[in-house]
């Protein structure tokens, strides 16, 4: 059994603590799939990813991301995350500004801004898709948004690396008061093959731009604390729909906070190009003993 370094994350973090848990298994030569899951299973972090060498040309790194049931092929959070163990470890270095991930959704580029605790990282999204609009986009959407009153832009349905409804809340204190039905987010994530609904509300706060809740029923999750992926759909959206908007370059997202957490993530809008990220701080940092099957 051949130790390995371990580490434990806190990514998206405004403050210490505030941001969403991630394991990190650095070097992964030699386990199976099924040592993956077992692992992934045991530590039963929303994630959990297995670092590798990579396979195809143009690679830093190769990762596997796990849920305690099952792999997924992409993730916000843990992509960033992974991201930064790579650098901690001295796995890979940026090549321009940047660290080209290997995973099941593509080779996907990672920008690095700055270095140690202030370093942020920004993943670029894998292409988004609008695939309905409209309060009446689904039969079961009015019931999910139930309790609060839209603002400026439609509901959409988006796809992009994760499926989610996403939906504009009137201002920031309706949105963090909210108490939604969560059977009827669940109902609308198992109905349209999504991972639920993601709201949001524009803010008037010198220090962020936009609230988010993210309700992923379809994965079983009540409501997460930082979302990387369903972030970058956001930004994508906004993109879209206001290119000459107060948002259309980016801005800075409050996420977490109505369920004890305090995450902040940044979104930068280019010229074809969605990026979304933030920081992430190493918590534990140790030496894992794990027999595999």
């Amino acid at each position: 059994m051949q130790p390995i370094r371990y580490l434990h994350l806190d990514v998206f973090a405004a403050s210490c603590g505030g941001g969403n848990h991630l394991g990190v298994v650095t070097d992964a030569r030699g386990w199976s799939e099924d040592d993956m899951q077992r692992f992934a299973r045991w530590t039963a972090l929303v994630e959990t990813t297995f670092l590798l060498p990579p396979s195809v040309a143009g690679a830093s790194y190769r990762v596997r991301i796990f849920t305690p049931q099952r792999e997924i092929p992409f993730a916000g959070h843990p992509s960033i995350g992974s991201a930064h163990a790579v650098l901690a470890c001295g796995l890979a270095q940026p090549v321009d500004g940047l660290l080209w991930q290997e995973c099941s959704a593509g080779l996907l580029p990672i920008r690095v801004e700055g270095e140690g605790c202030s370093r942020d990282l920004l993943l670029k999204s894998p292409g988004e898709r609008v695939l309905a609009t409209g309060r009446d986009g689904h039969p079961l959407l009015d019931a999910s948004l139930a309790g609060v009153e839209p603002g400026t832009l439609p509901p959409a349905l988006v796809d992009g690396g994760r499926r989610w409804w996403l939906a504009e809340v009137a201002d920031e204190a309706s949105l963090r008061h909210w108490s939604p039905d969560h059977s009827a987010i669940g109902a609308l994530a198992g109905a349209s093959d999504s991972m639920g609904l993601c709201a949001f509300a524009r803010s008037a706060s010198v220090d962020y731009q936009l609230v988010v809740r993210a309700f992923p029923a379809g994965v079983g999750i009540v409501e997460d604390p930082a979302s990387g992926a369903a972030n970058g759909l956001i930004a994508a959206y906004i993109a879209q729909a206001e290119p000459h908007g107060p948002l259309a370059r980016g801005y800075t997202i409050s996420q977490g906070r109505e369920m004890g957490h305090d995450a902040r993530l940044l979104a930068r809008i280019e010229p074809g190009a969605t990026w979304v990220g933030g920081r992430a701080h190493t918590m534990v940092d140790g030496t894992l003993h794990w027999a595999r099957a």
